[in-house]
């Protein structure tokens, strides 16, 4: 079975050809190009497509893939809000996600944007390479004895809850369903969350439900001079209502790996170009707050996981088995 992969970057395809050998039976075919209606009609020969977080793998993009045969849609990420699933069923392609890569790669890098956003580190590395030793403007917080609200308490809110707990925090969480292994995490509803929290990591899915989930009422109801961290999605985040807080002064800090403009901007070297009316723009004018770019998952170890479970599912389909991993 051949597999087209899209958006395929250079770590991609490191990790992925150090195992090849391990599944003869697939070939792999890499392309750079992002996964869109017009590159889907490129697609030759394959049976499969492995497309990513940034790909559109919309209801029309899925109708171009099955008129060119194509049977499976492998995403090597967790994250599936970008796949309209309803269309794949109707157009008898399966869809495979990765559940669990490396939780403990995402929660390290929130726990890492946390910390540069209060102690202001982004700021003090561009002040000392040009010399300046001013210590104006980087006071922080101690985030021991501190008051860390958790928001979904999944595998990776789970991580990032041991983590905080190591900081000497106390920890809070919300979540739908409480996870039995965090004995140590007091869940309360999210308005007490909100306003007792000192640092607030959002860990939850993107859904109808979850659209939005900071926005302007939310972040009222939050402590003045919290720190804000998101690693999730975009989408939980509504950028405008953010912007107001920040200019109201209500956090110390903001730490953002996602946010919702980031779909043209993600994995790609923009450096050349002028962001009219950007809301990047706007998030990086602001000197307490931190944005990366998608990177929270890029460990050695959470590649590694990404290309085997990847490859197994696709080994799974191509024998009729079940992997637990369909989502459809």
């Amino acid at each position: 079975m051949r597999i087209t992969f899209f958006a395929a970057k250079s770590y991609d395809m490191d990790s992925f050809n150090k195992i090849k050998d391990q599944y003869p039976e697939l070939e792999l075919e890499y392309w750079e190009t992002e996964l869109s209606p017009k590159t889907a009609s490129y697609v030759k020969d394959s049976e499969a497509v492995c497309a990513f977080v940034s790909s559109d793998v919309s209801a029309k993009t899925l109708k171009v893939l099955h008129e060119k045969g194509v049977k499976l849609v492998l995403m090597r990420c967790a994250g599936f809000n970008n796949v309209d699933i309803d269309a794949a069923t109707e157009y008898g392609i399966k869809v495979m996600r990765v559940p669990g890569y490396s939780p403990e790669a995402v929660a390290e890098h929130a726990m890492a944007l946390a910390m540069a956003a209060n102690r202001h580190l982004h700021k003090a590395y561009i002040r000392v390479r040009e010399n300046n030793f001013s210590l104006q403007g980087l006071t922080g917080l101690n985030f021991y004895e501190k008051t860390a609200g958790i928001i979904g308490t999944g595998k990776i809110g789970a991580a990032m809850a041991r983590i905080c707990r190591g900081f000497g925090m106390k920890v809070i969480g919300y979540d739908m369903y409480k996870n039995p292994d965090l004995d140590f995490v007091e869940y309360v509803e999210l308005d007490e969350l909100l306003g007792r929290s000192d640092l607030i990591s959002l860990h939850c899915p993107l859904m109808d439900s979850t659209h939005h989930l900071i926005n302007i009422e939310t972040i009222n109801k939050m402590k003045d001079g919290v720190v804000l961290v998101n690693t999730s999605r975009g989408g939980l985040v509504k950028t405008d209502d953010l912007i107001a807080g920040i200019r109201e002064h209500k956090f110390s800090g903001v730490g953002l790996d996602v946010y919702e403009e980031e779909t043209q901007n993600v994995y790609e070297n923009r450096e050349d170009d002028i962001l009219m009316h950007s809301t990047t723009a706007r998030l990086l004018s602001f000197p307490n707050v931190i944005v990366t770019s998608h990177q929270a998952f890029l460990t050695e170890e959470a590649l590694g996981a990404i290309s085997q479970v990847t490859m197994d599912n696709a080994m799974a389909f191509l024998k009729g088995e079940k992997s637990g991993t369909e989502l459809n």
